[in-house]
């Protein structure tokens, strides 16, 4: 019967009755782990002490599967690879030939969120993938990454609009510069990775940590490469993901029946996080 339900869980189950036949049927399959004492909660001192005194205000956002409450003195901001590279003329995913205007129709809602974000008091956190000037980060000579991104070329010197020497993903540079629409704030967090998720030796986990960050809301692109890479592995986790749809896009797929984008977001509201629009969390922010 489970098997069945979880065939079509869109029509015959809510998210909730999902994960819970997902958590049945792993049972199946081993033995269940649990844990000896529930963890405690953090007393009102203790989070204004890490929360850098940021007053408790909770707002309740009309999401997809479910509206969700989120504490915005626990919240952050994640801004996935807004950078030249993938979203500017000149930049790698202009090079390899894919339409960017999806990702530059995100940069306008993005500008919103932002200033809506900054004057709530949120913790902004800006990803930008970069490697070393010398690619030792890349990847083992047989690493997927370090092969995928070579045949894309990662480290090519090119020019940047201004006529400057630029090269392709290497930090520090104009490609690894986030678009001028989007730049960052001096209060502002700015943290390289070197792979699709966020979190892969980073120090994003432990930033959040410092910050008390239990909810993340997440833009940028592209939506089903690192934009989904980074919500899976902050839901393994245990942060609470909030997608913003029309603050992100993925470039390839966009002429499938189901575009890779709408593949990506049904996903992450089944089994990952709550997916909703700018102009409803703006408005959950005002309240």
């Amino acid at each position: 019967m489970i098997l069945s339900a979880m065939q079509n869980p869109v029509s015959r189950l809510s998210r909730r009755g999902f994960m819970a036949a997902g958590a049945v049927t792993s049972a199946i399959g081993g033995v269940a782990s649990t844990t000896g004492k529930a963890a405690q909660r953090a007393t009102p001192t203790e989070r204004a002490a890490t929360t850098g005194g940021r007053k408790s205000h909770l707002i309740k956002v009309d999401a997809k599967p479910e509206p969700i409450e989120i504490d915005i003195a626990e919240t952050a901001l994640i801004v996935v690879d807004m950078q030249n590279d993938f979203a500017a003329k000149g930049g790698l995913v202009d090079r390899l030939g894919f339409d960017i205007a999806p990702i530059r129709k995100t940069i306008g809602p993005m500008a919103t969120v932002l200033a809506s974000a900054r004057a709530a008091g949120i913790t902004i956190i800006y990803l930008k993938m970069g490697f070393r000037p010398d690619l030792s980060d890349l990847g083992s000579p047989d690493s997927p990454n370090r092969i995928g991104h070579l045949h894309a070329g990662v480290g090519k010197t090119v020019r940047a609009p201004n006529g400057a020497e630029s090269r392709i993903l290497v930090r520090d540079t104009w490609n690894t510069d986030i678009v001028p629409e989007l730049k960052p704030h001096d209060q502002d967090l700015v943290l390289y990775k070197t792979r699709y998720s966020g979190f892969y030796q980073t120090e994003l986990d432990a930033t959040l940590k410092r910050h008390a960050v239990k909810h993340l809301v997440v833009i940028g692109c592209t939506t089903s490469i690192c934009v989904e890479s980074t919500v899976r592995d902050a839901m393994f986790r245990d942060y609470r993901c909030v997608l913003l749809s029309d603050c992100m896009a993925e470039v390839i797929g966009n002429d499938l029946a189901r575009s890779n984008h709408e593949a990506s977001l049904l996903l992450i509201q089944m089994r990952f996080g709550w997916v909703t629009g700018s102009e409803e969390f703006i408005r959950t922010l005002k309240t």
